[in-house]
């Protein structure tokens, strides 16, 4: 299961001030890369103290894009969880009253029992010896949950930093001060497993209108991105030169951790590298919802031979994440799929390091 922390912060590092109504850290840009970023995650947490002070809904309205989800096998609307050790939630919440998804609440086996038999009126309870990342990736895998989205707050921000169970950090970030020592901090104060002597990789960052994004990892996810991209560049090696196509090597990832190869050509004289490994990742009756893909080159959003872009075919299987090597030159065809992955909420990351190679593989047509 991926698990992606998403955060606004001030440039002094809070998430709110302490005013009486919620403090709006983000633009408009970046709030709908939010909403696009929502539409591809199974389930949403926040925390208990978010639902008392945000009432957030965390329900999906546009009716395309529940559509959309219910074609890939997703639910319509994410699955809501939240986590309380007191009980103590509003039950007349947008969080429970919104929506037609299914809610769920972690409670601790300390939390008072009449507590716990108020909620169950109104969601799904799980009960657990303590509140942990671990225990709740497990429990939300075993629900079918694919990708799982952490919104906060900042105990929930701070429990999945420190245990490193997650697998990208999009912090974003407003060019503005708070000020106030006593406004909730991104984080708590402790011991975390980041700091000068093991640092995130810093894989991305945006600006979307006046608000600046990064996209954070641990070190060994780009470890396990590196291997499977140069998969990617060795498939590639496979598809014959041809002067009207790029030869292009791809690796499907699904969530389960199946694996899937293609290359430009190999199902058919017209199909691209993504195609292929979909096609083979389908043959097997493998759901596509939140996978990765791995491409030696940027998946393409213009073609003449086919309706479909190799870019809008990941945004409309539900792909979560895209690593790609080379950003596909203008010989052929202006190339877009970058911004267009991004926009739709997928995580985009391009790895320069095989550069080279992929060049060289292609050489027939950026050589000529």
């Amino acid at each position: 299961m991926r698990t992606v922390i998403s955060a606004a912060i001030s440039l002094d590092g809070y998430l709110d001030d302490r005013s009486p109504e919620r403090l709006r850290l983000s633009g408009q840009e970046d709030w709908e890369n939010v909403l696009a970023l929502r539409t591809r995650c199974d389930a949403i947490l926040v925390g208990a103290g978010t639902v008392r002070a945000d009432d957030p809904s965390l329900v999906i309205k546009d009716p395309e894009i529940r559509r959309q989800r219910s074609q890939t096998g997703m639910e319509p609307e994410p699955l809501k969880v939240t986590v309380t050790r007191s009980g103590n939630l509003n039950l007349e919440s947008g969080f429970f009253t919104r929506g037609n998804g299914r809610k769920l609440v972690f409670c601790e086996r300390s939390t008072p029992v009449e507590r716990i038999r108020e909620i169950q009126r109104m969601a799904e309870v799980i009960t657990v010896p303590h509140i942990d990342p671990e225990i709740i990736s497990d429990t939300l895998g075993s629900f079918g949950v694919r990708v799982l989205l952490v919104e906060g707050g900042s105990s929930v921000l701070g429990m999945y930093m420190k245990s490193g169970n997650f697998d990208c950090l999009r912090l974003a970030t407003a060019p503005f001060f708070v000020g106030d020592g006593r406004a909730p901090r991104f984080v708590p104060d402790g011991q975390y497993p980041w700091n000068k002597d093991n640092r995130l990789v810093l894989r991305d960052s945006i600006k979307l209108g006046n608000t600046s994004v990064m996209y954070m990892v641990p070190p060994a996810v780009c470890e396990k991105d590196a291997e499977f991209l140069k998969l990617a560049v060795e498939a590639s090696r496979q598809s014959p030169p041809c002067d009207t196509a790029y030869r292009v090597g791809a690796v499907v990832v699904t969530p389960d951790g199946a694996v899937f190869q293609g290359f430009t050509h190999e199902t058919g004289p017209a199909d691209h590298a993504e195609e292929a490994a979909i096609a083979k990742a389908e043959a097997a009756g493998v759901g596509l919802a939140g996978s990765t893909i791995y491409s030696s080159m940027e998946p393409c959003t213009h073609r003449r031979s086919k309706p479909l872009s190799c870019a809008d075919l990941l945004i409309i299987k539900g792909f979560a994440k895209v690593v790609y090597g080379l950003a596909e030159p203008a010989y052929l065809a202006l190339c877009e799929g970058h911004a267009r992955l991004q926009k739709a909420g997928l995580e985009v990351y391009r790895d320069r390091s095989f550069d080279g190679a992929v060049r060289t593989i292609n050489a027939h047509i950026l050589n000529r």
